[in-house]
């Protein structure tokens, strides 16, 4: 069994979400390769070569310098049919369940969606995925000869370097697809900040619909204090106090960071599903029966509007 992990890449480096996906490589106990593709490709390669792949495939091509599915689609599969690769596997990011489906047509493979965990029996490979916000668990296994998965980043931890270095091998990308020519990039806005994504940060500090109009006056300086990024529930949002970047929850971003902040946030289901994978969760609220208490590591029944000051007066200490 081959296995070829698709690296997503952010200015020129891998994006930790790429950690996680060569952690699955691992647990599945088969050699890997990873492909590198897009501008700065070269660059991200180096890096990429300190995981312990068999090999780094680069397709570092003046076609791929836009971020569109279209056009990288064809190179993934190009490569799994050329390398003769059992599984193609990306993490479950924005960029990988938009890679991921076009992927898996055109090799005409089976496709497990945002797993949380793998078994490999004598070459089996069974498929842990959640299902009900994440209450329970199921279990697929996928019958074709290529198999396309996307792995949920916050049940993978992220791959540390193995030493060494794997050789890197640069492809030739085929002519565009069709489909290529009849879509046109215009433009990526992306939210500007100095706190770490959401997906890649080690704190986070979220908020709800009770801060009100005011969410970043409470958040903010906390946020800052701890180096941390900054997510709201679904309900800060949809009422307007927060951008719908920073929602976290089952329609919204899935974390796991070491320390998660809850700030009145009563922990609706779907809220739920984006972070009780947290290894540390703390819950302000002032209702005692707040959902959040049965999830958190330590909760505290306070006005939130007087906790998170005094809060930030004893971390300043």
């Amino acid at each position: 069994m081959n296995i070829l992990v698709i690296a997503e890449l952010h200015e020129d480096s891998l994006r930790k979400s790429t950690h996680s996906a060569v952690t699955f490589a691992k647990n599945v106990g088969a050699p890997f390769s990873i492909l590198v593709l897009g501008s700065g490709a070269d660059k991200a390669a180096q890096e990429a070569a300190t995981f312990g792949a068999q090999k780094v495939l680069v397709a570092d091509d003046a076609s791929l310098k836009d971020p569109l599915a279209e056009r990288y689609a064809p190179v993934i599969a190009q490569v799994a049919k050329a390398g003769n690769f059992d599984v193609v596997v990306v993490t479950a990011s924005s960029y990988g369940k938009d890679i991921a489906p076009r992927v898996a047509a055109k090799l005409g493979a089976g496709y497990a969606t945002d797993i949380s965990g793998v078994k490999n029996d004598g070459g089996k490979l069974t498929f842990k995925r959640p299902v009900y916000a994440g209450n329970a668990f199921g279990y697929c296994e996928i019958q074709t000869p290529v198999k396309v998965v996307s792995v949920r980043q916050s049940e993978f931890a992220a791959a540390e370097p193995s030493g060494g270095a794997s050789p890197v091998e640069k492809i030739a990308v085929a002519a565009a697809d069709p489909a290529a020519a009849r879509v046109e990039f215009v433009s990526l806005e992306a939210a500007k900040s100095e706190r770490p994504d959401l997906g890649e940060a080690k704190v986070i500090v979220s908020g709800g619909r009770a801060l009100k109009e005011r969410f970043a006056e409470v958040l903010d300086p906390l946020a800052n204090l701890l180096g941390a990024a900054v997510g709201a529930s679904r309900a800060a949002c949809d009422a307007g106090y927060a951008p719908p970047e920073l929602q976290v929850g089952q329609t919204g971003r899935v974390v796991a960071p070491q320390l998660y902040f809850a700030i009145g946030i009563s922990g609706a289901i779907q809220h739920l599903a984006g972070m009780k994978g947290s290894k540390n969760i703390v819950a302000i609220n002032k209702d005692p029966e707040a959902p959040i208490f049965q999830v958190a590591d330590y909760g505290l029944v306070q006005d939130l509007f007087t906790a998170v000051p005094e809060l930030i007066t004893e971390l300043k200490k």
